[in-house]
Order: C-alpha cells, then sequence, then structure tokens
C-alpha cells in the first residue's frame, strides 16, 4: 500500500475509529499507510483531553495513549496549521525586531546576529531566530519587512537573491617574480607557528585601493584573533610610506603581539628589509595571484568593501580617525571562527593573559 504524504479528513476518520477501539499507534499506521512517527505526530498535535480511551480490559491507557482523538477536531487544528500567508517573526514591533535592525544597521551578518542572540538571551527562545529568517525579512518586499528599516543591510548590498552556483575560475596566468622576493622572506620559509594560528602575533596586510587607483589604505589583520588595524596614506602608497604607516600603526600593540607580517608581492614591500631591521617584525612575500595565502585579510577587505564601495572611494578623503571608528565596529562584531566572541574580547584576554 502506498504511503500518504498528507492525512485526509478520512486518514483521520479511520486513525479516530481505531484509536477508539484500543489500536495501538504501530497497527494504525499499518492500516492507514503511513509512517508510524506520522501517525504519533498527528495525535500528538490534534488529541483531544476531554475523552481519555480504555483498553478492552477497561483500565484507561496511559502515556500518549491516554488522551482522546476527534477526526473534526484535528482537521480544524491541521487547518489552522496550515494557513497562509503566517505571521513572521520580524515583521512585528518589539524588542526582537529593534535588536536585529540594530546589529544590521552596525553591519553585522545574520549568522552573527544568530549566534548573538543565543549568547545574550539564553533563557529567552522567544528571542531566538534563524539566519534565513532574517535573509527572507530582508529580501522580502513586503510591508513590515526589515528592507523598510534598515537600508543596504547585508556587506553584498544586493536587492535580489542570487544563485549559489559560481562559473568556474579561469586559469591563472604566471608573472614575474619582484627582485625584493627572495627565498629567505617567501611565504614558505614561514615558521610553522605562523600557519596553525596557535601563536598570536602574526599579522597579515594589504592596500584597499581607492577610486581610479589613485588612493589607498593599509589594512592589517591579526591571524589568531582576527583583530583589526586601518592606516591612513594621506600623500602616496610608495613603500617608505605604507611601511610607515604600518609601523605606526603595530607600535599601538606590546611587542609580542607583533611577530611577524604577511603581504603580497606589491611594490610597497619593496623596502620590507628595512622594515625588519628597525622594527625586529619578519615579513614574509605571498606567491603571486594567491590571496587565499592571506585569508584573513582578505576577509577584511570584502567587509570593508561595506564601508568603502568599489570604484567609488577617494582615500585621501579619509582620516585616520574615521578608519579608527570602522576598526572599533569590525572589531565589535561577533565572529563564527572566534566561538562568536569579538575579535576585541579575544584579544583582550591575549593580553590581559599573565606571560612567563
Amino acid at each position: 500500500m502506498a504511503r500518504a504524504h498528507v492525512l485526509t479528513v478520512g486518514h483521520r476518520q479511520v486513525i479516530e475509529h481505531l484509536w477508539g477501539q484500543g489500536s495501538t499507534l504501530t497497527q494504525i499506521a499499518a492500516v492507514v499507510g503511513v509512517g508510524l512517527s506520522s501517525v504519533w505526530r498527528e495525535v500528538e498535535r490534534g488529541n483531544s483531553s476531554r475523552h481519555g480511551v480504555k483498553n478492552p480490559l477497561g483500565a484507561v491507557r496511559g502515556g500518549l495513549y491516554r488522551w482522546g482523538y476527534r477526526a473534526d477536531w484535528a482537521q480544524r487544528k491541521a487547518d489552522t496549521r496550515r494557513r497562509r500567508p503566517k505571521p513572521r517573526v520580524l515583521s512585528q514591533p518589539g524588542l526582537l525586531q529593534a535588536t536585529v535592525v540594530q546589529w544590521l544597521g552596525e553591519r553585522w551578518s545574520p549568522r552573527q546576529i544568530v549566534a548573538r542572540l543565543r549568547r545574550e538571551f539564553p533563557n529567552r527562545p522567544e528571542m531566538w531566530v534563524s539566519h534565513e529568517t532574517i535573509y527572507q525579512s530582508i529580501y522580502l518586499q513586503a510591508r513590515g519587512s526589515l528592507r523598510e528599516l534598515v537600508d543596504d543591510a547585508l556587506r553584498s548590498r544586493r536587492r535580489q537573491r542570487r544563485s549559489q552556483s559560481r562559473a568556474a575560475q579561469a586559469a591563472r596566468r604566471a608573472i614575474r617574480g619582484r627582485p625584493w622576493v627572495t627565498e629567505d622572506v617567501h611565504i614558505s620559509a614561514r615558521p610553522a607557528e605562523v600557519q596553525d594560528r596557535a601563536v598570536p602575533g602574526h599579522w597579515e596586510g594589504d592596500l584597499l585601493i581607492g577610486r581610479h587607483g589613485t588612493s589607498a589604505i593599509v589594512t592589517l589583520v591579526e591571524r589568531a584573533t582576527r583583530y583589526v588595524l586601518l592606516g591612513a596614506l594621506p600623500t602616496d602608497r610608495t613603500s617608505p610610506e605604507v611601511l610607515t604607516v604600518v609601523r605606526t600603526q603595530l607600535d599601538r600593540l606590546p611587542h609580542h603581539m607583533t611577530r611577524s607580517l604577511t603581504w603580497d608581492q606589491g611594490a610597497e614591500l619593496a623596502d620590507h628589509r628595512r622594515f625588519t631591521l628597525t622594527t625586529g617584525c619578519p615579513v614574509y612575500l605571498c606567491d603571486p595571484h594567491s590571496p587565499w595565502q592571506r585569508g584573513s585579510n582578505e576577509n577584511t577587505n570584502g567587509l570593508l568593501r561595506q564601508y568603502f564601495p568599489k570604484g567609488k572611494t577617494d582615500f585621501r578623503t579619509i582620516n585616520q580617525t574615521d578608519l579608527d571608528t570602522i576598526a572599533i565596529q569590525l572589531n565589535s562584531r561577533p565572529r563564527q571562527t572566534l566561538g562568536w566572541d569579538t575579535p576585541a574580547e579575544a584579544l583582550d584576554r591575549l593580553l590581559l593573559a599573565p606571560t612567563c
């Protein structure tokens, strides 16, 4: 007998008859042609507490069997559950909506919001939602959707959902190396402790380029904590200027938190040996066209495009105070890779930990 996917009025009438005769859930499932769990859920959801069921010997059955079941009552409850559209959780004004809107306004991702809600409200399930619920509320073009409350709520700024499929990437063409890249500073010479992120103080860096390639800022990310430092480049992006800004930013931290710096092979790092000599911080250079070798920094640069759209930003109009404000926002976002701690919380623990 083919199994039914949806219980009908007829199915429920059969269940009522067999239930009244004292049949077990297994027996009913075999007659109706559905799975045992389907019958269990149906009786659990649509039971009637007014009439208990007795077994053939006259004793009242226990457990789920103690409840009565009426087909008409169960059908009304099923019809109510299937009504569409259902009210959306985030369409109702209240603390949950206000909290989600606030964090979206601070450029948090839906996954970060979901994790933080469970941490901030551990004993209040009504304050929990899924990231899919937030996405649907953002993309939903209807009254009460989050799109009405938050402009550009997502980092991608897309107004519609996009297919997750991607075309295959074109083969990367080889380019010649740079004269300042030698074996001792190639990324392959980097200590193992950098790769596994077990020891803090190893940084990844890059330039975020502005409109028409005429301006840039320095971006630095600590590999273990994902802590971000941003540096303004008001004049140019020559090697001495860039490395001066990098040194100024790293000088804000204790010396043991500046163990190494990983960069690409850009000309702005041509003077890296002088930097290492004056700071004691070794520099390692990645392979050409290999951004995954600086994965944390590449991810951060993607987040920064939320604030500085590609091809539209002149970084000469952005001062260091503005960049510090944005860095604080990034460092205050919970991160999944940190167990939903923020980079600032992770760095604070390291700075306060006793050192040998």
